[in-house]
């Protein structure tokens, strides 16, 4: 990536602070030397921030045996007050990952770190602590979806320049498993982007070159050393649609399913910048909670591993199903059997244990996949017959899609719509905890929503904030621009929940907290195929609390 152009890209966009002097263009201005890229080609990272604590993350990319890494945490960042230093040797059984836990800081503020290792600094990274106490303000970039060969990530970029974000909240598929015949292949070979290794990754070293292609991205470089990451991973960190026993992404050719498995989380473990497993916890176990003084808890949790059974497929069920009776009969007694779980039993009291007597204003929710009962409208208009003037066989290949809008059934069975007893389980536990105002941050669907939450019972639980894919397209867009807004219309208009969507634009969503309401901006990046993009806001929502609930204004 060409130094010059990724400044003048930033410039134009109105996102970096003019001339060398801005925190992000000394980060290119070092990330670009040829030792730097030679020796820390896979950046530099911070994450899992506490009030007292920060984790710091890097991996020596050209690796002697035992490399010794230093690393600094300073107050400025020219690195004129070292608050503290040490070192940490990069050894293969963690693939040179260093990973180190810095202690003993204040809260809620801002600190830089960098590394050094065969003579070589790294690039800086700027990080910041929780806040404590009183809190008046709070910034997100919630984001999702980043698959490699999609397009580049010019949203990672808008979101490291952006001086209000405080801290990125990823909520999943960071990398996706598939090789160059897969999801995304084709358009990874258009634009010279495809996945590395060519195959689909099952191996240790398979998935642990994959992050290493992600992470060597360099707007991906650039989110990472301008913000603390608070990450949760959804399926493709694994592969597509894990439950406990298995994954839909898994045949039995492919050896044995915990082996991969296991694979997988360790490579995440290693390349991402979260602690380790708190002592008795294994590395499935992965919940966290965040307190930003008195005016947020955020609560993320794990919905892929420890907790859900099977998902329920169509193809197994839709044939039988031909009559109202039946439709009512599946949705009952198939998808609401009691026994289906989402949420492991320890996932549930470590939810308990963080929110019991909790005061915060707000109640954020790290989640994956979306939670509003989202079903398939009636989409006969745009699906015309063979012998009809416009037929379009795209649409043909949907006819799956067409007769679930005939019989009003979710559009997926793999996200809290096909577990609708465990969703009514998970609003009772929040009941109990006297909390009906939930803020939940979503990933997974591609697309932007806006919705709001009501138990079985239609008692409101809070709203949902949804965030479109950095690359990764939405349900409707091979349909073309028109249609493709036509569709997202009838989503919203046929189902309750569902306020706004789109399917259209990639980006991230912006969230703002003060003590009055909070704000969500919904940013676009104009293209994903090229380098070359401008940055719009497509929509703002404003939540405010009225007593218990939560509502948009």
């Amino acid at each position: 990536m060409n130094l010059s152009l990724t400044r003048r890209r930033l410039l134009q966009s109105g996102l970096l602070a003019a001339g060398s002097g801005s925190f992000i263009g000394q980060v290119l201005a070092h990330s670009q030397q040829a030792d730097v890229q030679t020796i820390f080609s896979h950046g530099i990272a911070s994450g899992e921030p506490q009030a007292d604590s920060v984790l710091l993350w890097t991996r020596v990319s050209v690796a002697q045996d035992n490399d010794v890494v230093e690393w600094e945490l300073a107050a400025d960042r020219q690195f004129q007050n070292v608050l503290q230093r040490g070192t940490r040797h990069a050894d293969k059984h963690h693939d040179h990952c260093i990973k180190v836990t810095v202690s003993g800081l204040r809260a809620g503020q801002v600190y830089y770190y960098r590394f050094k290792c065969q003579g070589v600094y790294s690039e800086p990274g700027r990080t910041r602590t929780l806040p404590n106490g009183d809190i008046d303000q709070l910034s997100f970039a919630i984001a999702s979806c980043s698959n490699f060969p999609f397009g580049y990530f010019n949203a990672y970029e808008v979101i490291a320049a952006d001086p209000d974000v405080q801290f990125v909240l990823h909520l999943g598929d960071y990398i996706y498993e598939y090789g160059h015949k897969g999801y995304g292949g084709t358009t990874g070979k258009a634009i010279n982007r495809n996945h590395e290794p060519a195959h689909e990754i099952l191996s240790l070293a398979d998935y642990r070159q994959r992050h290493a292609q992600y992470k060597s991205d360099m707007a991906s470089r650039l989110m990472h050393a301008a913000h603390p990451l608070i990450p949760t991973w959804d399926d493709h960190e694994s592969t597509n649609n894990p439950y406990m026993q298995g994954a839909q992404n898994h045949q039995a050719h492919e050896g044995d399913w915990s082996e991969r498995r296991e694979a997988s989380l360790k490579a995440y473990y290693e390349w991402m910048p979260i602690r380790e497993p708190e002592q008795g916890l294994n590395r499935k176990q992965l919940w966290r909670h965040f307190q930003f003084g008195n005016l947020a808890s955020l609560l993320t949790l794990e919905t892929r591993h420890t907790g859900r059974s099977i998902q329920i497929d169509y193809k197994d069920h839709l044939s039988k199903i031909t009559t109202k009776e039946d439709r009512d009969l599946f949705l009952k007694q198939v998808l609401g059997n009691p026994e289906r779980t989402m949420l492991s039993e320890n996932m549930q009291n470590f939810y308990n244990q963080s929110l019991q007597n909790n005061s915060s204003q707000w109640h954020l929710l790290g989640n994956q996949i979306p939670m509003a009962r989202t079903h398939v409208p009636d989409i006969s208009q745009f699906l015309k017959n063979k012998s009809q003037e416009g037929y379009d066989p795209v649409a043909e290949e949907h006819a799956q899609f067409r007769r679930l809008g005939e019989l009003d059934l979710p559009i997926y069975l793999d996200t809290w719509d096909g577990y609708p007893g465990a969703r009514q389980a998970f609003y009772e536990q929040n009941q109990k905890l006297g909390i009906e105002d939930l803020l939940v941050l979503t990933g997974d669907s591609h697309s932007f929503w806006t919705n709001q939450l009501f138990d079985d019972n239609g008692k409101a639980m809070g709203v949902e904030i949804g965030t479109a894919g950095i690359t990764s397209p939405g349900d409707f867009e091979s349909y073309g621009p028109k249609t493709a807004s036509a569709m997202d219309k009838l989503v919203a208009d046929h189902n309750p929940e569902i306020v706004w969507t789109d399917c259209q634009h990639r980006g991230f969503v912006k969230l703002s907290l003060n003590k009055q309401k909070a704000r969500a901006d919904f940013i676009s990046v104009t293209d994903i195929l090229t380098e070359k993009y401008q940055v719009e806001r497509i929509k703002r929502a404003e939540i405010i609390k009225k007593g218990n609930s939560l509502t948009y204004t």
